[in-house]
């Protein structure tokens, strides 16, 4: 029996098509928009591990509780979201994902977190990540089965037509795309070999800083859906950066961070109270550049809430 795996654990990575995949052998799930995160279950022990190898369980008080139930030996790979209206709601994650030991318990009470499991790479201390993505989802759902939220299995289905009217539907409730797997893949740590289809490229991503001046920020930097590693923004256009300096006015911790701007390099940026999210467009290239498209306001949010529920009216 191989022995299971441990953190900081390289987690699999999805590639972005156009089109809706079909054929044999493929499986749908709906793309959480949330942050991802392994759940090792071990020596008594749980650890909540991010995509970038950090580790955020003091960060998730109520995660870690809910993952003693599971057996020892239990590596998941899923989604850490935040419902918040019967919508997810990514600043509201990205609040829990940047807590301090001492405020994550409150925000735990306030704002409970979800995990949406959809892999299963270790069981009774087994590495299963060399086994059939069929056969890892079926030991998923039985695992998963009986305890019931906060863990639970994603929805899969085999049907490229339901996955369609998934695909269509589920945005009203915040899910914004489908991962499509084969039934007969491995799991490949630290590789593109899922394929994920989104509405559009553009999305919303947690402001956690800035460069520049608080009156006329240069560059959001911006924690993403799916990863925690802040990256740069492309330099704001004038109007934008008006907009940011009324968004984050007041915000600034008087701390700094340091991140990934392309083409730059590491650079410093002010750092920024959780809480502002901005809609931002990414490239398609090898290297991803990240463009504020707007400042997102709670009302912003309200807004499409409504529209969402009047399209479900007519």
């Amino acid at each position: 029996m191989s022995s299971a795996p441990r953190p900081p654990l390289k987690v699999a990575l999805a590639e972005s098509v156009s089109v809706l995949p079909r054929g044999h052998g493929l499986a749908y799930e709906p793309k959480f928009d949330g942050h991802r995160m392994v759940i090792f279950r071990a020596g008594g022990k749980v650890v909540l591990q991010a995509r970038s190898g950090r580790i955020v369980t003091s960060a998730f008080p109520d995660l870690e509780d809910a993952a003693r139930q599971l057996p020892d030996g239990t590596v998941l790979d899923g989604e850490v979201v935040v419902w918040t209206e019967g919508r997810t709601d990514f600043a509201a994650v990205q609040k829990r994902a940047a807590a301090t030991p001492g405020r994550a318990p409150t925000l735990a009470r306030r704002l409970p977190a979800s995990y949406a499991a959809f892999d299963l790479l270790a069981e009774g201390g087994e590495d299963l990540r060399r086994l059939a993505y069929e056969k890892r989802r079926a030991r998923l759902v039985a695992l998963l089965g009986p305890l019931g939220p906060p863990l639970q299995a994603v929805p899969m289905t085999l049907d490229a037509e339901e996955a369609a009217t998934w695909f269509e539907t589920l945005p009203a409730i915040g899910v914004e795309g489908l991962v499509v797997k084969r039934l007969d893949q491995t799991y490949r740590s630290g590789t593109r070999a899922w394929l994920k289809l989104r509405h559009t490229y553009a999305r919303d991503a947690a402001v956690v800083g800035f460069t520049g001046t608080p009156a006329r920020p240069a560059a959001l930097a911006l924690a993403l859906p799916d990863d925690d590693t802040p990256v740069v923004s492309s330099p704001l256009a004038s109007a934008l950066r008006a907009q940011a300096a009324v968004a984050l006015h007041g915000r600034a911790t008087g701390e700094t961070g340091t991140a990934m701007a392309i083409g730059v390099g590491e650079i410093a940026y002010r750092t920024v109270e959780p809480g502002v999210t901005a809609e931002v467009e990414q490239g398609t290239t090898r290297h991803t550049v990240t463009t504020v498209l707007r400042m997102r306001l709670p009302q912003d949010r309200d807004q499409d809430r409504d529209l969402s529920q009047d399209q479900e009216r007519n």
